[in-house]
């Protein structure tokens, strides 16, 4: 440590370079000659450095440096990226193995199936997150299915898809009464049943109206031994080792809709082939109780999968109250009426239909999930609110900037069919350091190259031992990483003329802005996918 009475000295760029120099390298630089391995490299001096920009005076609070060999061991091929070889760069770096279930537990049937008018709009952005994690997880490498599967033909499966959610579904009269029988008869020979321990405890119990006395509730006194299932779910997690569980479960009373959930999980996990199979339970935080005891009447019947809870904070709307179907009728209004505001009478027809409701759904992804899951959310759901298609304002901004690279290559297209520009040359034959705006490196070194780790942590954890119940998956990260690409992409476009005059001393610097441009095209497509939005392509 440094003496108290020793002055402070300013922070120079030339020591801070040198300091990380010798951190990154370690010790091995002074090692003599004799004592070096074989594989061993041979680092180059300390101070020399490599310059996001073109010259240190550029250099401003939010720019970095880097030592060469490191940016030389990480991108052996500087150009890469630009050059075409974009696809490495927009998928994960490591392959996962697995099977994930999903299962959300609003959409399983309480006593009928969930109708877009009985999903409250908590339950909505349950279903959302599961949808966004399974698309992440099909990323990483783990083989993805979802539970429950509902009713082919039904509303719910019709309103799904209008948010561009592609659902697992099964005939509508496909019972399952086999498989809840054969789950009832584990749970009666399961360790953890309780065989009269409560016994001579009196119960209050609703009877119907009919025969013969006074009607309305009938109180009974009757013994704890009336034939009733009842496990004891402390004893599961506490024998089992589960950390995380509510102490409070204790003993329950076996429902007929929580075997009916068991028999579907079940009958999900039938289908994954992978020997290793992680249960996400995602679930509202009102939910998560109730989930907790499905989860552990199902390991008390022999299901011996890992399981994790996804817990999401509520939805909160001041002033209203809206159910799943009428907020998204509301959005999808108010972004009809914003796109007839800015586009007039063009706004009609099939594809004009399909762009509203591509730029709905992405509205309420982004509304719902840009927030952490744990966290509450609060939606402006005043009708005279609107939705606006100008300023960074999440979904409706993303789409839009992904549809204005979109309309530059069609520019481009044109300018190429009348003659103006030569076609696009191979990477290899092109000068890259004709980009020197500060906007280019920016796209390149904040966006497209931290990509693949972004995806990468998505899966972190699953399969994570121990942790508790929870698990927390930073599923906004995608949402928040596209609006501020939005943000710092439109910048640049409105400040660079990308397709200059068609003079040949030109070409080079276009033809390279067209080759960041369109990897930022592709990034935008692969990101948009995790949420199975579309991209638009005119607007």
């Amino acid at each position: 440590m440094m003496e108290e009475t020793e002055e402070l000295s300013p922070l120079r760029v030339a020591s801070t370079v040198q300091a990380l120099s010798s951190a990154l390298r370690g010790n091995r630089e002074h090692a003599p000659a004799a004592n070096r391995g074989k594989g061993d490299r041979v680092f180059p001096d300390p101070e020399k450095l490599w310059f996001k920009e073109s010259s240190a005076k550029n250099l401003r609070n939010r720019d970095f440096l880097s030592p060469t060999t490191v940016l030389n061991t990480l991108y052996a091929d500087g150009q890469a990226v630009l050059a075409g070889q974009t696809a490495d760069y927009l998928k994960p770096s490591s392959h996962k193995e697995g099977c994930v279930l999903l299962n959300c537990a609003a959409l399983h049937p309480k006593i009928n199936t969930p109708t877009p008018e009985t999903l409250t709009l908590g339950q909505l952005r349950t279903v959302l997150l599961a949808d966004h994690m399974g698309a992440l997880l099909r990323r990483q490498g783990f083989s993805v299915f979802y539970c429950p599967k509902l009713p082919k033909d039904s509303n719910i499966i019709a309103f799904l898809r209008a948010l561009g959610i592609d659902w697992p579904t099964a005939p509508a009269d496909l019972s399952n009464e086999e498989q809840e029988e054969q789950i009832l008869k584990a749970l009666e020979n399961s360790l953890y049943r309780e065989e009269g321990a409560e016994k001579g405890r009196k119960t209050c119990r609703g009877g119907g109206g009919g025969g013969g006395g006074g009607g309305g509730k009938k109180v009974e006194e009757e013994e704890e031994n009336d034939g009733a299932l009842r496990i004891n779910l402390k004893r599961v997690f506490q024998e089992e080792g589960l950390l995380g569980y509510d102490p409070s479960l204790g003993t329950c009373i076996v429902q007929r809709d929580s075997v009916s959930q068991l028999a579907q999980l079940d009958l999900c996990t039938a289908d994954c082939t992978e020997a290793t199979v992680t249960v996400l339970h995602v679930t509202s935080c009102q939910d998560e109780f109730r989930q907790q005891q499905t989860a552990m009447l199902w390991r008390a019947s022999g299901a011996a999968h890992a399981q994790k809870h996804v817990v999401c904070g509520p939805v909160k709307t001041p002033g209203s109250h809206l159910t799943a179907a009428q907020y998204l009728q509301l959005r999808r209004g108010q972004m009809k009426e914003a796109s007839e505001m800015k586009y007039g009478d063009q706004v009609e027809g099939q594809t004009w239909d399909d762009i509203i409701k591509v730029m709905t759904s992405a509205t309420v992804r982004f509304e719902l999930l840009s927030t952490v899951h744990t966290s509450p959310v609060t939606l402006d759901v005043q009708r005279e609110g609107g939705v606006s298609t100008k300023g960074p304002r999440g979904g409706v901004f993303v789409m839009y900037n992904c549809a204005r690279l979109h309309t530059l290559f069609d520019s481009y297209e044109r300018g190429v069919e009348k003659g103006l520009y030569p076609e696009i040359p191979e990477g290899s034959q092109l000068d890259f350091s004709a980009l020197k705006e500060e906007g280019e490196w920016l796209l390149l070194f904040n966006y497209l190259i931290p990509f693949s780790e972004l995806l990468d942590q998505s899966g972190q954890a699953i399969g994570c031992e121990g942790g508790g119940a929870r698990a927390n998956i930073k599923t906004e990260q995608i949402c928040k990483f596209l609006v501020s690409l939005s943000k710092d992409f439109s910048s640049y476009y409105n400040r660079v003329h990308v397709l200059g005059e068609p003079l040949p001393h030109l070409f080079n610097q276009m033809f390279c802005r067209l080759y960041l441009l369109r990897a930022l095209r592709e990034l935008y497509h692969s990101a948009l996918e995790t949420l199975n939005l579309p991209p638009i392509r005119q607007l």
